[in-house]
């Protein structure tokens, strides 16, 4: 493998022993994946977390992807493998964000369906079970099931920049979601891996599921006050990015073609 490329600590450079532990182990009917850069005080808390909401419920696994950080997120991670079963660790070679990690985790997942969960500790685990019961009471055509802050545990600046972004992307894409940037969420590994890749695209996946012919539903879930660390974004260059991914997305949007076919 490249210097640039993913490592999954103990997984890629021991062979054998993985694949004795994918054998020994129920396939996942959950693949929880969560992108991590310098949160090393929040990843033990919330994969205790994810376990105790889904442990006994369904097979599961997760998968923390870790964005080369600088901090002991790493070691706490190797750490944390040693007790939790259900745990993988993948780590970048090289920082490259959060919609690279979220898509590298995704990729190396095994279950069918995926849940997303910021690193920071703000989404809820308990709120997984809530998405995975709507996805089993939804029609086979909605491919993603989408978090919704209702009540956000933000700064007052920082909630105003999204409320704007969000009426924003929303009069250019009519994606009727009021909330894409709630990092939980739940959708097919299939639908999402069919996606256009761009940096910052899990800003938009209800837009590109929609585009790609899927329904996508919002689900009010909780949200919680940030307990350690700092926010990785600010409000000025989020809204840079932000509006050329914007320009970007209305020509995809309109690029766009579904054509519905049968096998003979």
């Amino acid at each position: 493998m490249s210097r640039t490329s993913l490592l999954e600590q103990d997984w890629y450079r021991k062979p054998a022993a993985a694949a004795r532990l994918v054998r020994s182990a129920p396939v996942p009917q959950l693949s929880v994946v969560v992108p991590v850069f310098n949160e090393c005080d929040s990843i033990a808390g919330l994969v205790d977390e994810i376990v105790a909401a889904l442990r006994g419920l369904l097979p599961f696994e997760i998968i923390y992807v870790d964005d080369c950080s600088t901090d002991a997120s790493p070691g706490v991670l190797q750490e944390l493998k040693r007790r939790v079963p259900e745990l993988r660790v993948l780590r970048h070679a090289v920082r490259s964000g959060q919609s690279t990690a979220v898509r590298s985790g995704v990729k190396a997942a095994r279950a069918r369906w995926v849940a997303t969960l910021d690193g920071d500790g703000q989404n809820d685990p308990a709120d997984i079970p809530m998405l995975l019961a709507a996805r089993d009471s939804g029609g086979s055509g909605i491919k993603l099931f989408a978090g919704w802050r209702v009540h956000r545990q933000d700064g007052t600046g920082k909630r105003w920049a999204s409320r704007w972004a969000n009426a924003i992307r929303s009069r250019l894409l009519h994606d009727a979601t009021p909330d894409t940037g709630c990092g939980i969420k739940l959708f097919e590994r299939g639908a999402f891996l069919d996606l256009p890749y761009f940096d910052h695209m899990h800003r938009y996946l209800p837009a590109l599921m929609q585009r790609a012919g899927w329904r996508t539903v919002s689900i009010p879930v909780n949200h919680r006050p940030r307990a350690s660390g700092v926010s990785k974004y600010d409000n000025f260059h989020r809204a840079l990015a932000g509006l050329r991914d914007l320009r970007g997305m209305a020509w995809l949007i309109s690029r766009s073609k579904i054509t519905p076919m049968q096998e003979l």
